[in-house]
């Protein structure tokens, strides 16, 4: 996806993929750094550690409490910081790293386009309180929602985002709740990691909910393209669709960050689809 990007805008660019252990990513960072790489994203576990060891944060990351994309930026001589992307090294004296969030904005984006949920003003439930179930509450709690409930196999994981929230926003108190919804919702969102293996179960207690209550439902899942999750959605004829789209918009934010340049979303788009699922067309 990335390179498919970089190449679209004839940059002389290249996106690897680098095995780091977390107990080494400050090494690895400062290596990046010192080998004058432009960027990098970080996936889990990385994004929540990641937070401590930038020189400057972006709002995106302050906020949400989580660094996936990484800009380097040089300090050229008359003091400014620019992105190594544009300034290039030659007459940089001084690096450091700015961190970035693209993935919580991207959930955003993914759900109205994929399966034409507004948020705001919306009854959600959201399945899943870790790394990416909360930056994806906190997200959905900004963009003013009407009702959020918070499912998590460990209930005190969802209990700490919803006070988290409610900090956050005291107007959210009575509007968060932990448990599952009585009524209908407009969005399931599925923030867990069950449906990446076979024989994964639910990732909800089907005693408690059916998700013919949900208009739509959204798995953050995108392989398998199609979970047990989506599949019992499909089902009961909600609209369904899977990650690959939050997967797209995060990196192509990523790719604008680095090159200050507006990312060419159908290359992106077409790269991404046959690489994960071997086809060159796009549902």
């Amino acid at each position: 996806m990335q390179n498919a990007g970089i190449a679209a805008l004839g940059l002389d660019w290249r996106y690897v993929a680098c095995a780091v252990r977390p107990e080494t990513l400050k090494e690895a960072l400062a290596g990046a750094a010192s080998m004058r790489f432009l960027g990098v994203n970080l996936t889990v576990p990385h994004k929540l550690l990641a937070v401590d060891m930038m020189d400057v944060l972006d709002e995106s990351a302050r906020r949400w409490g989580a660094v996936n994309t990484v800009r380097f930026e040089g300090q050229d001589g008359s003091g400014t910081w620019r992105p190594l992307g544009v300034v290039g090294d030659d007459a940089v004296s001084a690096i450091r790293m700015h961190g970035f969030n693209t993935d919580a904005d991207a959930v955003i984006r993914a759900l109205w386009e994929d399966v034409g949920v507004t948020v705001a003003g919306a009854r959600v439930l959201l399945l899943g309180a870790g790394g990416a179930g909360r930056v994806a509450a906190l997200r959905l709690a900004v963009e003013n929602v009407r009702e959020l409930w918070l499912v998590n196999r460990t209930e005190s994981k969802a209990a700490a985002v919803a006070r988290e929230i409610i900090a956050a926003d005291p107007g959210m108190e009575g509007r968060v709740r932990v448990g599952y919804p009585e009524g209908s919702v407009d969005l399931v969102l599925n923030a867990t990691s069950a449906g990446l293996k076979p024989g994964d179960p639910l990732p909800y207690d089907t005693a408690r909910f059916d998700p013919s209550r949900a208009t739509a439902a959204y798995d953050m899942i995108y392989r398998p393209a199609e979970t047990p999750f989506l599949a019992e959605a499909r089902r009961r004829k909600c609209r369904t669709a899977n990650g690959l789209g939050m997967l797209l918009y995060q990196g192509a934010a990523a790719l604008e960050i680095w090159s200050g340049r507006t990312a060419p979303l159908s290359a992106m788009r077409t790269a991404l689809w046959e690489h994960v699922y071997g086809e060159r067309t796009h549902a």
